[in-house]
């Protein structure tokens, strides 16, 4: 094994992750204010209606597939009779379906946020870079499932990268299994690994809060200020005094 390969699959998923958790805590100890998606719907929302749900939508299946495929091992979906074959067309064929509609939504939004000048003036520096390495992961993750698996002859990742990534978390990196993936696969990864380093220190950050502390907070009352509703209306200057 080289120093390239334990350098690009054991050095730079730690500092990744390093930066990950880091990177969150520090952003909500100092920037808690700015832990926000920094909405731009009252600039435009005709675009916006269109390309929020296509991405959040079909992102939301690519990350469940990404859990299913690199978290559960093969072994246990054989053991609950899913058999491989099964398994290689559902996630072919959703996991294709859940990139373009990814790809075709963030496509929008770029668009949107490049063509609207109240959006693209409110678009800062940490925006652009994270929508070109946002789109650059999800064009290679797509690119590598449509060369592997539909025009080439097919390509078993859960045989190595799975295990790669999690013997990441064991505490057990082993680069070998990476050092054999398809390029594809391995660029796929590598950009992954940037784009986690980034997270932090972009909107994305709002991907990891929810408002769970709306279950549980008493409600709001809004009561007016006057004890009895007017029954005329209201006229406008000096209302006329009473003589004594």
């Amino acid at each position: 094994m080289n120093a390239i390969d334990i350098l690009l699959w054991v050095v730079a998923p730690y500092v990744a992750l390093t930066v990950f958790v880091l990177g969150h805590i520090w952003r909500y100890r100092y920037d808690k204010f700015g832990w926000t998606t920094r909405s731009s719907q009252m600039y435009e929302s005709r675009l916006l209606r269109i390309g929020s749900p296509l991405f959040h939508f079909g992102i939301l299946v690519v990350l469940l597939g990404h859990i299913g495929g690199l978290v559960i091992p093969k072994s246990w979906t054989e053991a609950a009779g899913v058999s491989e074959h099964t398994y290689h067309i559902a996630a072919v064929v959703l996991g294709t379906i859940a990139g373009i509609a990814t790809l075709g939504g963030l496509a929008i939004l770029i668009y949107r946020r490049r063509t609207v000048g109240p959006v693209f003036t409110a678009t800062t520096r940490n925006d652009k870079l994270m929508y070109a390495v946002l789109a650059l992961v999800v064009v290679l993750g797509l690119a590598a499932t449509v060369a592997a698996n539909i025009i080439g002859g097919g390509y078993d990742y859960r045989t190595t990268i799975s295990p790669w990534f999690r013997s990441i978390f064991y505490l057990q990196p082993d680069p070998e299994l990476m050092a054999g993936a398809p390029p594809l696969f391995q660029l796929h990864a590598l950009s992954a690994l940037l784009l986690f380093a980034l997270w932090p220190f972009t909107r994305l950050v709002h991907m990891l809060t929810a408002p769970i502390g709306y279950l549980t907070r008493p409600y709001i009352v809004y009561r007016s200020r006057d004890q009895h509703p007017r029954t005329r209306p209201i006229r406008r200057g000096w209302e006329p005094t009473s003589r004594p």
